[in-house]
């Protein structure tokens, strides 16, 4: 059908959610939520009080305090395969809370190296990634595996990620409190306490989920159904293109282990394919859900939140760097992203049965791609109230159009035992096109803005930035727009040759 997804659910069981009480699918679903909401709070907390954090460390150079947003994002994006496909051996419910644990772990340690030094603290963000990585593809996998293909799944995937830019609004406000109010590793120790809470929680309410996983419980044994060599080749790779990016605008393309990190990560990535096509008995990615119309989806996904990612860093950097906007203030500007966000999921979610997975996109794509134009070309010394606001009304339809509409494709794509890893795959696109963007747009900056010595120099790098950011949100929307026509051109080619037959 025309106005339909293009995709055709696979069957499963009796869905679980049949035998949830109502109180206990409301715990559920907020415990579910709070997974995702954990880990886009850390996104969050970091952009609000950048300079405060850096201050305290002494740090002046830009590309230093960009590793506190993309090592973050590195991690969750590298991997999160892994932990969908541990998910999936060993129990999404037991990787979920597991995920709360870690993450509760690192926050400590983030808030404690103020004690130490920098290098402490982007390690942490680099742990905490993993502890993000373990919530958000178990905590879809549990949804994928509660609920039936249907309406009823469609909204809750839509408030799930209606969840996602509320808790980065949350995460900025409380941020930029505990930085300006009070002290900046308060941010983090307060995250341990809530994240020990949500795992005690999860522990009692969400049941456990049962398929077929069985894998030869020997070691070689579960080192194949992991997919190891593959996994390791995969992360490497993904770890060592995405540094070589990011310390480019930090010491130049000159120096030699930027390139050769950069050679032996693709190197990595090459080995990856090979051994997940010739090799692996059990492929960490399940490349038979991956359909022309899934492709297409991990493309434009990826394109769109390589745009977002640049948007949301270099946003707050114009904030308070060039409009000198305090950490609270800015924040309180950024709160039009909350309650639009949630319209724009529950719009989608309405939509995902009515529309093609290409127009979803293409809307989401045009969505990114404004944003970042009202932004790049906004005075210094505007009003908040003209370029800036209706940009924070427009970006959240590029995040909550584009992440509910692919997950739950890949959702509905993949069979039940392999809801973990159908997760990861959008959430690795979207994580790690945010840290690799960074990179993109961090060496664009450094070679445009003359040395950063002026506020007009800053400013033009900030532009340069911005302007990547612009061309990726292009791309996907000519990606999306393509798809769109050859779908309706098939369309139409088929009603001529169903009534050419009807004729005859």
């Amino acid at each position: 059908m025309a106005d339909k997804l293009d995709l055709e659910p696979v069957p499963s069981a009796k869905p679980l959610a049949s035998t949830f009480s109502p109180i206990q699918e409301v715990l559920f679903i907020t415990l579910v939520c709070m997974g995702q909401f954990m880990t886009q709070t850390n996104i969050g907390i970091v952009l609000s009080p950048l300079n405060i954090v850096a201050h305290s460390f002494g740090i002046t150079e830009p590309g230093i305090s960009s590793w506190f947003l993309a090592g973050y994002s590195l991690a969750v994006g590298t991997f999160i395969l892994v932990s969908g496909r541990c998910g999936d051996l060993f129990g999404y419910r037991r990787m979920f809370i597991i995920g709360f644990c870690w993450l509760a772990l690192w926050s400590l340690v983030a808030g404690l190296s103020v004690y130490s030094n920098y290098i402490l603290f982007i390690f942490a963000r680099v742990l905490q990634g993993i502890g993000g990585a373990l919530l958000l593809p178990n905590g879809l996998a549990l949804l994928g595996a509660t609920y039936a293909p249907g309406k009823r799944k469609n909204m809750i995937f839509a408030i799930f990620g209606a969840t996602a830019p509320n808790s980065a609004l949350l995460g900025t406000v409380f941020g930029a409190i505990f930085a300006q109010l009070a002290w900046w590793p308060w941010i983090y120790w307060s995250q341990t306490l809530v994240c020990i809470g949500c795992a005690v929680l999860a522990s009692v309410v969400i049941p456990s989920i049962h398929h077929d996983a069985s894998f030869d419980s020997s070691y070689v044994g579960l080192l194949k159904a992991l997919d190891a060599l593959g996994g390791a080749c995969g992360i490497c790779g993904l770890v060592l293109v995405n540094i070589a990016w990011n310390q480019a605008p930090i010491v130049g393309w000159s120096e030699p282990y930027v390139y050769v990190l950069l050679i032996i990560g693709i190197i990595l990535i090459l080995a990856f394919f090979y051994f997940e096509f010739r090799v692996a008995e059990h492929p960490l990615i399940p490349f038979h859900a991956l359909s022309r119309d899934v492709s297409f989806v991990l493309g434009c996904v990826a394109c769109g939140w390589g745009s977002f990612g640049i948007w949301i860093y270099y946003f707050w950097q114009f904030q308070e760097n060039l409009r000198h906007t305090t950490s609270l203030l800015a924040s309180a500007e950024f709160v039009p992203v909350g309650p639009m966000g949630i319209i724009a999921c529950c719009a989608t979610g309405y939509l995902m049965g009515h529309l093609r997975p290409g127009t979803i996109m293409m809307l989401s794509m045009s969505a990114f791609t404004l944003g970042n134009v009202l932004v790049a070309i906004a005075p210094v010394h505007q009003t908040y109230w003209a370029l800036t606001f209706v940009c924070l009304l427009v970006i959240p339809w590029g995040m909550d159009m584009s992440f509910p509409a692919a997950t739950l494709m890949l959702s509905n794509a993949v069979e039940r035992k392999h809801q973990g890893i159908a997760a990861s795959l959008v959430t690795t696109v979207v994580n790690y096109s945010i840290s690799l963007s960074l990179g993109f747009a961090g060496t664009v900056e450094v070679h445009v803005n003359n040395g950063g010595n002026t506020p007009g120099d800053v400013l033009k790098g900030y532009r340069g930035a911005l302007y990547v950011a612009i061309g990726l949100g292009a791309l996907g929307m000519v990606l999306s727009a393509s798809y769109t026509f050859k779908g309706y051109r098939a369309e139409s080619r088929s009603k001529d040759d169903e009534s050419e037959e009807s004729g005859e």
